[in-house]
């Protein structure tokens, strides 16, 4: 800051230094514009060199001073409220303004860019910001900066990450990016003809008892939640969680089963799911289609899997369409990232004491974006080991795709004259 040599100007120096600290910004362009007048010749380059304010800065605050009357009256809320402190319409304008589309364009950019867990909120991506702000004007016209992307990286739940965690386990299948855009393309078609399109897994066994749920809760100071030490099976075993999500809508359907995790009881989850929601959501739908992982009770090679599809599709007398997402790609599957994750959030540090805790954690499930969760226990009994052998897998009606014939294929129940 620039000394002032004479005994006025010291004396302006100090009253600006001491007062301004106590200002908001349109009080202390006032104070700066009243000091540069009342100066006179010169005052705005002496009080320029005591504030460090800009010139232009200065000329506004003797506008203010000078308009106050006729702006307080044209701008009554922005003067008067201490909220109140650029002109209306003052700054910047957002970049959403600017571009109102720029938040899911770098959505659709990071789909098949993204790693993490899939069960936590935060994630990461591969790609850099200066990568995200090339592609944004290179395919979108869209000119911005990375502290902007990063600001919206920060809104999307993605965090900085000290490890850039790229390698997976394995060499990354060759149709992997081919089998992502068949289902994003396939889905977007679904999704405009009204027809359903839904998500499915099972998420992991929980335990049912007094046992330790990793997370923290609010609790009065040092009374901590007392838990079993070790997690030995009780009485009340374990429940697997299948939830069924409706791309669509930002709706989902979980199926509480108390037995054992198989294609039947996968099946299972989509007809309760259709004979409660869907058939009411979409009362018009001779289609479905379901994205699935590649394997667990729902995958690719399942024979089980397929047979108990082809019942459910004479059942409901309409198309079921497949796809499977390729192997270690799991984390795409949006059940996961949409349902599963605020599911482990809203119960975390919580025990699951009993079955009806248990569905009670999980009906409560929102998110901000207007996730509606329903769920019910199933009790059914589900056998492992069922097998399907090729004479009566042979009696399904089922077509695979030209494209990658293994991960997609309609099934349209069995075969005319064949139970």
């Amino acid at each position: 800051m620039a000394v002032i040599s004479s005994a006025v100007d010291t004396v302006i120096e100090n009253i600006y230094n001491d007062v301004h600290p106590f200002l908001n910004e349109r009080q202390k362009r006032i104070l700066a514009g009243s000091i540069a007048d009342a100066c006179g010749f010169g005052g705005i380059k002496k009080v320029c060199a005591i504030s460090g304010l800009d010139y232009k800065t200065i000329k506004s605050g003797i506008s203010d001073k000078t308009n106050k009357p006729e702006q307080w009256n044209e701008y009554p809320e922005e003067y008067t409220s201490e909220k109140g402190i650029r002109r209306k319409g003052a700054g910047r304008p957002g970049i959403e303004k600017k571009y109102p589309e720029i938040t899911e364009k770098i959505k659709f950019i990071l789909e098949n860019n993204t790693y993490g867990n899939p069960e936590q909120i935060l994630v990461w991506t591969n790609l850099s910001l200066r990568q995200i702000v090339q592609i944004l004007e290179e395919k979108y016209n869209i000119k911005t900066n990375k502290n902007v992307v990063s600001n919206i990286l920060e809104e999307l739940g993605y965090s900085k990450q000290v490890n850039q965690k790229m390698e997976q386990v394995g060499s990354q299948h060759p149709d992997r990016d081919e089998q992502f855009q068949y289902i994003n393309n396939k889905a977007t078609e679904f999704i405009a003809a009204g027809l359903p399109v839904i998500s499915v897994d099972t998420k992991k066994k929980e335990l049912i008892g007094n046992f330790k749920n990793n997370g923290q809760e609010y609790r009065p100071c040092k009374d901590p939640r007392k838990v079993l030490d070790h997690d030995f099976p009780l009485e009340g075993g374990k429940v697997s969680p299948y939830g069924v999500y409706v791309i669509n809508n930002n709706t989902a359907y979980v199926n509480l089963g108390t037995s054992c995790d198989t294609g039947a009881f996968a099946v299972e989850s989509i007809r309760r799911w259709w004979n409660i929601v869907g058939k009411a959501t979409f009362p018009t739908a001779n289609k479905l289609y379901v994205n699935c992982d590649g394997g667990g009770s729902n995958g690719s090679r399942v024979k089980l899997w397929k047979y108990a599809l082809a019942l459910l599709a004479d059942e409901l007398g309409i198309e079921i369409h497949v796809s499977h997402f390729p192997p270690g790609t799991s984390k795409w599957n949006k059940v996961e990232h949409r349902l599963f994750c605020y599911i482990s959030r809203n119960w975390q540090g919580k025990p699951l004491i009993d079955i009806e805790t248990t569905v009670n954690l999980i009906r409560s499930t929102k998110t901000n974006q207007g996730l509606s969760v329903l769920c019910e226990v199933d009790e059914n009994t589900y056998n492992k080991g069922v097998k399907i052998d090729d004479e009566v897998f042979e009696k399904i009606d089922l077509e695979k795709d030209a494209k990658l014939p293994n991960w997609n294929y309609v099934i349209r129940g069995l075969k005319i004259g064949i139970k």
